[in-house]
This record gives structure tokens, C-alpha cells and sequence, in this order.
């Protein structure tokens, strides 16, 4: 098995599931029946399922053993991507039989179904659907996207499977890939809930904490972009107003400008990097942000620096007494 996969989300999820207490009664049958019905093959005569998940297999041996007596043969082989896929196999016909019958099945059954009949209660239906998650669900690391999805061949077992979910209050979408149909989740609180209703509660958990932290850290860049956005803002403001009164100076002296406004615009072009606040702190005369931002667009005006938008511009810089 990869590392990449040994350390999936979805790994993680079904460890915590396969390492809940044994269910017992019928909610222990109901969980071999999600796993065996969703698995590869199910009938009179034999039963087969594949699992990447090693804990998966050997919970499967164990309900099989446990309440049906069965003695099914596991195997282990590599596939391409050097990931191993572990078999279960039941080639023993009786026994094959017995697990057929004792899920309402017989010889005249044309199509599998979920069978209802099954079921005792929530706890059975949730044993169930833990199952089902075992042996062909998968999920997105929450870090990356909240997805949640079981997928099988099977047209009918899917549409039953939607149908069931949103009768116990989910609301599940479907798709089909590659031959196969999915029943799938992408809502995070949807998601949050029905992990925690087939048991894997840690994992639910683990995802809200990932919630709060993405917002946390979305809501410190949104404060961290404006603040950058304002910063590129006030230095390009800065720009513009020190190239005008450079240029006024240069063209026409300061001797032009009042005493309050000569003061301001020395202040500016000693200290470009300040703001506007730090600026009205050095005054002789001591002003607010609002009142040095009056007398800098004050001499804009002058040096003709202002467009019609009232935007500063040192590009257009044009002497003007008004």
C-alpha cells in the first residue's frame, strides 16, 4: 500500500470505523450486509469483495465468521500502481447460500435491491451504511475539498442508496463515471453528519476544526489583502504628491504657497514612507488625518495634479493659480 494512500482521509475514516466496538445482533448483520451487497459479487453461490483497505478485509472475515460461521479465504495481490488490493472470496456454496437466503434473496431474484426488511431500526440502518462506506466509499482530504462519495456498477443499488439517505434527512446528488454511479456529498456539514451517524465521530470533528481554521485564515487574508490594497494606496498617493510639489517647487518656488500649506509640503517631501496621521503629528500646529489630507489636495490643486476624478496624478502636473 502507497504512503499516499496508507495517509488518505478516506484511510482514516474507515480505521476509525473498522476500529469501533463489534456491533452485535443484527446491527452486526447489517453492517456485513452493507459491505457484501456493495461489495463484488453477492448470490447463491459464492461471494466475492476487494479492498485496498487491509482493516476492511479483516473486518468482513470477522462478521462473516461471527454470524454466519463462514470461513472465507483472503488474498493479497499488487496492482499496477503498487497499491495491494487485498480479495475476500466464499467459494464455499452452502455457506454462500445461507448469507443469499438470510438476506431475503432467493434463486427468483433478478436484480440486487436493498432489502428493508432488514432493518430493525437507525442503529441497523447506520450499521448498514457504515458497511456500504467500507467497501466502496471514498473521501477528499477536508484540507483540499469537502467530497464524500460511494460508488458502484450498480444502477439500482445506487438510486436505493440516494433514496435511503435522503429518507433518514440527507441530501445526496448522483453522477455517473466511468461506467460506474455515485452517490455523492459535497456539502462539509452534510458530510460532518453522516460520518458522524455511521460512528466515525473523530473524523467529523477533525473536519469542523478544519472548517474554523479555513475561515480563520480566509478572513486574515481578506484583512490582509485590504490592508495591502490601502498600503498601495497611500504610497502611490504619497508618489503623486511628492512629485508635484517637486515639480511645483522647482517651476515656481515655494514662496507661492501659504505658510500652512509650505509646512505641509516640506513635511511630505522629507518624509515620503509617512502617513498621513504621522505627518499631522509634526505640524507646529498639530493636525488630524483629514485636515493634512485637505491641505495636500489643497496644493494638488495648485499644481494642477488633480484629474477629474479628484485622483491625484503626478503625470499631469500642470501649474495653475486659482
Amino acid at each position: 500500500m502507497s504512503n499516499s494512500h496508507r495517509d488518505s482521509f478516506s484511510h482514516k475514516v474507515k480505521a476509525e470505523l473498522c476500529g469501533l466496538p463489534s456491533a452485535a445482533g443484527s446491527a452486526a448483520k447489517d453492517e456485513l450486509y452493507g459491505i457484501l451487497l456493495f461489495g463484488k459479487v453477492l448470490s447463491s453461490r459464492t461471494v466475492t469483495l476487494q479492498t485496498e483497505h487491509r482493516d476492511v478485509a479483516r473486518k468482513a472475515v470477522g462478521l462473516m465468521r461471527d454470524v454466519f460461521g463462514a470461513r472465507p479465504a483472503s488474498h493479497i495481490s499488487k496492482h499496477t500502481e503498487g497499491r495491494s488490493m487485498t480479495t475476500v472470496s466464499l467459494a464455499d456454496p452452502d455457506a454462500a447460500k445461507r448469507i443469499y437466503d438470510a438476506f431475503g434473496y432467493s434463486e427468483r431474484t433478478v436484480s440486487l435491491r436493498i432489502n428493508h426488511a432488514n432493518f430493525d431500526g437507525e442503529a441497523d440502518m447506520a450499521a448498514f451504511l457504515r458497511g456500504v462506506f467500507l467497501i466502496c466509499g471514498t473521501m477528499v482530504d477536508p484540507e483540499k475539498d469537502y467530497h464524500l462519495e460511494f460508488v458502484t456498477p450498480y444502477l439500482n443499488l445506487s438510486r436505493d442508496l440516494a433514496a435511503m439517505l435522503s429518507d433518514i434527512g440527507f441530501e445526496p446528488k448522483t453522477a455517473s463515471r466511468k461506467g460506474n454511479r455515485v452517490v455523492y456529498f459535497k456539502d462539509s456539514s452534510q458530510i460532518e453528519d453522516i460520518l458522524t451517524y455511521m460512528g466515525a465521530q473523530m473524523c467529523s470533528l477533525e473536519i469542523m476544526n478544519i472548517k474554523i481554521y479555513k475561515n480563520m485564515r480566509n478572513k486574515a487574508n481578506r484583512v490582509t489583502n485590504c490592508e495591502t490594497a490601502n498600503i498601495s494606496k497611500t504610497v502611490n498617493a504619497s508618489i503623486a504628491q511628492v512629485e508635484a510639489i517637486r515639480r511645483l517647487k522647482r517651476e515656481h518656488g515655494f514662496d507661492i504657497l501659504p505658510e500652512e500649506l509650505r509646512e505641509v509640503a516640506q513635511l511630505r517631501v522629507d518624509n515620503p514612507d509617512m502617513s498621513l496621521r504621522e505627518l499631522g503629528r509634526l505640524l507646529s500646529t498639530p493636525l488630524t488625518r483629514s485636515g493634512v489630507n485637505h491641505r495636500l489636495m489643497k496644493i494638488m490643486e495648485l499644481a494642477g495634479g488633480h484629474d477629474s476624478a479628484g485622483n491625484t496624478d503626478a503625470n499631469s502636473l500642470k501649474f495653475s493659480k486659482r
